[in-house]
């Protein structure tokens, strides 16, 4: 059996009208094809569907109750229409973000409020991955959007300004450090630290500064998140270092301070990539320019 919306919509008109003729002239169509119309439908049927007399048309008990399952199925082929259509405007759909932990922490949050403000019918799938795990995840196309905090120097996908954040080390309370306003990173070398785990950007970027300043870095304990690592510094195992505006988050839980670090390199940039932004589904395009105009 096929039940086209057209004839549906012209049976509904046909009701509402009372005559074939109100229909034709109403819909701008001939009589003829209206009449051809409503006989195909109850042929297909195979039942009447309008009792027509010369003053015109009156639905039967089958007539009646077909406009009442017809309705219904064209206000669910509308919803489809509609529904559609946000999905290519973007206004509805998935969007597959992956960002480490420092954007997370910091970042994203207030920013994804904001958006669900605007787009309420986008899901944001967040995951958390390393800097390095986040680039291979877009290069593969297991993601939409990587937001990460590390340079990126290949030519095989499209990067855009996130935010900037500077880090900071964290120490006990009772420190002896802490009569200092900053300080120079080879200063901190002398101590212990606790340090996050491998792959981790801020490992990767004071590791490094160690190494340039021809020092070793004592790590003593290495830990998975910032809350333990807090914990540790907390209860003077050691000193550690975080973004500042992290720092201060955990300063307000544990009995820890932060010293802003006096190095080029503890400011960091925080980038957007995506395979090409023309190449995103709609959702994504949106949340992509979302988050840069916040910039």
């Amino acid at each position: 059996m096929h039940l086209d919306p057209t004839s549906l919509r012209l049976f509904l008109s046909v009701l509402e009208e009372g005559t074939i003729a109100g229909t034709a002239e109403r819909e701008f169509i001939a009589a003829a094809a209206v009449s051809k119309r409503i006989s195909e439908l109850e042929e297909a049927l195979k039942t009447t569907l309008l009792t027509r007399t010369n003053k015109g048309v009156t639905p039967t008990t089958a007539g009646l109750a077909l406009s009442s399952l017809a309705r219904r199925a064209l206000h669910g082929l509308e919803d489809i229409s509609i529904q559609m259509s946000e999905y290519s405007s973007g206004e509805r759909g998935i969007v597959r973000v992956v960002a480490n932990i420092s954007v997370i922490t910091q970042f994203l949050p207030k920013d994804i409020k904001r958006f669900h403000a605007q787009y309420p019918n986008v899901q944001i799938q967040l995951e958390e991955k390393v800097s390095t795990l986040i680039i291979k995840a877009v290069q593969e196309n297991a993601a939409d959007v990587g937001i990460f905090s590390n340079s990126y120097s290949g030519d095989n996908l499209q990067v855009l300004p996130y935010k900037k954040d500077r880090l900071a080390l964290i120490v006990p309370a009772d420190h002896a450090l802490l009569k200092r306003e900053k300080i120079k990173f080879e200063e901190a070398l002398d101590y212990d630290f606790i340090g996050l785990h491998q792959g981790s950007n801020i490992n990767h970027i004071v590791a490094h500064a160690a190494d340039n300043m021809q020092r070793n870095m004592n790590i003593k304990i290495q830990v998975t998140g910032f809350d333990t690592l807090c914990f540790m510094v907390d209860a003077g195992l050691g000193i550690g270092v975080l973004p500042v505006n992290i720092a201060k988050l955990y300063s307000n839980i544990f009995d820890i301070k932060l010293i802003p670090i006096d190095e080029n390199w503890a400011k960091r940039s925080i980038d957007i990539c995506m395979r090409s932004k023309e190449s995103l589904p709609s959702a994504a395009r949106l949340f992509v320019d979302h988050l840069t105009m916040e910039q």
